[in-house]
This record gives structure tokens, C-alpha cells and sequence, in this order.
């Protein structure tokens, strides 16, 4: 049988963009059968980055399969200062249609990536997944030699317009001005691991909401001179809701149970004021909080409050398309979990692999991992989301 071999080449908007949307919704991710909804956009979560490529596989004038990637410069502590910027490839969206899998279109198109990361001078490439996407961490682990980085938690909150959550009355929360956030941001997590370069284009985008700080009333305020209060904490908020929606194609069974239990007890108990579970069904967007940082033994109650401020903020705002806001944190930050409001059911895992994509010289993914332990605090950039 004379089958056509596929091509891999670069996106065009215009011609391809009805194809590669419907590729998107005919391709459900992980356990939850996930659907992202890219508005028109196919390149949105992408769009924002410093550079980035979408690249497409065609056969039979069909697209068959997807990628995308992202360039930036990050601090990476296996690299001395002040060397320690170094240019990472984000891997990230790649779909193949399901008649088409197992025919070597997903390895092409990673290997087509990597070849454009490589004539950016990229670094290290790198990639996100479900700890639970068997068939994701062995194509990239196994046939790439892709080494497993980074395990961050993703906290799910699910946002209750009926009810605003009390903040303790000794917490004072301000926003701070861009110039000011750029400031804290790079004095404080500076030297975080894949803390970005460019973090002021971050905070100037237009989906990033604003940056606010916490900390007691009758502790030491921010001086003009740097000072910053004995407890404190900081964090900015990213509307990832404005440019995709998402849309659970089914619920593992321990969420179904979770939430017909929790909706039993809401019926029972009303004076408990339980949050009102989403409809994952139906698309829905979500806010999500990043660049989040803490100092002083009780700083974990200032996070709290700052989450909560996050919270109630969506809840006024009546913009019932968010229906959840959500945080990743990893390395040190892990101990923050308990202090961060999250459903644990609805949460989950992630895994980061990395790959060296030079190896000149000592700077091998498998030194990163070594010299780089999970104890260090994760920058999670929003615009990977």
C-alpha cells in the first residue's frame, strides 16, 4: 500500500488555523481527557513568550500533528555567576490526531523542535507533564534522554461566588507598583531556580492583574530604602482565562465521589458555607497565581491571606468564566502547601524533564540535576501555563 509520508513544517495562521483547533479538540489530554479551548488562537499560550515557534505535521493536505515551543533566558544555579543565565527551549502542546499515532509524527516533531531551539543557541530544552502521562515521559525520557528535573505540585482552588473568605484583621495587603515588584522580584528571587530575565515583561503584560504584598499590621512597613518588614509575603496574578479555556472530558472516580459527598454535606450542613464545586464540563478559564514568595517564621499565615485576598478579588468581580485559581510550587516551597487553600482531590503532581542540547563543556542535564537539588525554590513562568 502506498501510504504518503507526512511533512513537518512551520504554522501559517491564516490557512492552518481551523485545523490545527479542531486537532486540539480531537485530542484529549491525560487521565481527565482534558479539551483546551484556544479561542481562535492557536499560538495563545505561546504568543506571550520572548520568542516562539508552532510547527505542524501534514498528510494528504491533512494536519495530523502539532507542536510548540518557547525560547527565554532563565537563572540556571549549575551555571557560575555571573554565567548563570542560560537560554532554555520550552516544549510544550504537542498533539498527534489519533488515526495517526505510533507512525514516528511525535518523535519527528520534537526532533524538528529541537533543531530550532539548537540554531537559537538553546541551552536546555525542557518539558511539562502529568506524572501520569506514561506514553509523554517515555517519548521523551526514553527515546530523547530527557532527565526527570523538577516535581512541583499544581494547587487547585475552586472559587465560591456565594461566599468571601474572612482575613484576619492584623494582615495589611497592598498592591505595589510594576517598578517596585521588578525590584522585590529580582532582589528576592533573583537567584530562584528559572527565574526569567525579562520578569518586567511579565508584570507589564496585560494579563498579568498585578502584584500585591502582605504583612502584619505593626510590623515594620517597606522603607524607602529597601527595608522590607520582618514577615512578609508577595505574589502577582496571571488571567490565563482571557486567552484559553479548558474542559474536562471526564472525572477520575475519586473526584466523582468527592463530589457528590461534598455537595451531600452543603445540602445537610448549609451553615458549613461550602464552596460550590465547579462544572469542569463546560469550558471554563482560570487565574493563576505566581511569582509567589514568603520570609519570616510566620509569613505562612501572610500566603493564606494573600490567597484568600486572590480569591474573594474573582469573587466580586462576577466573572463567573473563572472558576478556579490555581498555583504551582515546588523544591523549598513545598512546605507553603498547607498554608496555599486547595481542594486536594482537584490538584495534582507535574513533572519537568530537562535535556542539555549542548555538551561542550560540563553543562549536561544529568550535572543539572545533580548540582541543582529539589530543595531550591521554582520560579513556574505564567505564561507556560
Amino acid at each position: 500500500m502506498n501510504v504518503k509520508k507526512f511533512i513537518i513544517r512551520s504554522y501559517e495562521g491564516q490557512s492552518d488555523r481551523v485545523q490545527v483547533e479542531d486537532l486540539e479538540r480531537r485530542c484529549k489530554v491525560g487521565q481527565s481527557e482534558s479539551v483546551l479551548d484556544t479561542m481562535g488562537d492557536p499560538i495563545c499560550r505561546i504568543r506571550n513568550s520572548p520568542m516562539y515557534m508552532m510547527l505542524v505535521a501534514e498528510q494528504n493536505n491533512e494536519l495530523v500533528g502539532v507542536i510548540q515551543g518557547s525560547i527565554k533566558m532563565v537563572i540556571l544555579n549549575n551555571h557560575e555567576p555571573p554565567k548563570d543565565l542560560a537560554k532554555v527551549g520550552y516544549v510544550l502542546g504537542l498533539r498527534v490526531a489519533p488515526h495517526y499515532r505510533r507512525k514516528g509524527i511525535a518523535s519527528s516533531l520534537v526532533q524538528k523542535l529541537e533543531e530550532w531551539f539548537s540554531s537559537n543557541g538553546v541551552e536546555y530544552a525542557y518539558m511539562a507533564t502529568d506524572k501520569e502521562n506514561h506514553a509523554s515521559i517515555t517519548l521523551f525520557m526514553d527515546k530523547f534522554c530527557y532527565t526527570k528535573f523538577r516535581t512541583p505540585a499544581i494547587l487547585i482552588n475552586p472559587v465560591n461566588y456565594h461566599h468571601l473568605f474572612r482575613i484576619s484583621s492584623n494582615i495589611e495587603i497592598a498592591r505595589v507598583k510594576i517598578e517596585k515588584a521588578e525590584s522585590l522580584y529580582r532582589r528576592f528571587m533573583g537567584s530562584t531556580e528559572f527565574f526569567p530575565s525579562d520578569i518586567e515583561n511579565i508584570l507589564r503584560n496585560n494579563l498579568s492583574l498585578g502584584t500585591w504584598v502582605a504583612y502584619f499590621k505593626g510590623d515594620d512597613s517597606f522603607g524607602p530604602n529597601g527595608q522590607v518588614p520582618n514577615n512578609w509575603a508577595m505574589l502577582s496574578v496571571w488571567n490565563s482565562g482571557e486567552i484559553f479555556k479548558l474542559r474536562l472530558g471526564k472525572a477520575p472516580l475519586s473526584c466523582l465521589l468527592f463530589t457528590k459527598g461534598w455537595s451531600l454535606i452543603d445540602k445537610m450542613l448549609p451553615c458549613l458555607k461550602l464552596p460550590n464545586l465547579p462544572d469542569f464540563f463546560d469550558p471554563f478559564g482560570f487565574y493563576f497565581m505566581y511569582g509567589m514568595y514568603h520570609e519570616g517564621p510566620f509569613s505562612g499565615k501572610l500566603v493564606r491571606g494573600l490567597c484568600k485576598f486572590v480569591h474573594n478579588m474573582v469573587a466580586k468581580s462576577k466573572d463567573e468564566n473563572c472558576k478556579i485559581i490555581v498555583t504551582e510550587v515546588g523544591g523549598r516551597d513545598h512546605e507553603l502547601i498547607h498554608h496555599i487553600p486547595h481542594q486536594k482531590l482537584l490538584s495534582c503532581p507535574d513533572l519537568w524533564c530537562i535535556k542539555a542540547l549542548k555538551n561542550e563543556g560540563t553543562n549536561t542535564s544529568h550535572e543539572l540535576t545533580l548540582t541543582n537539588t529539589p530543595s531550591r525554590s521554582l520560579f513556574v513562568d505564567p505564561r507556560e501555563v
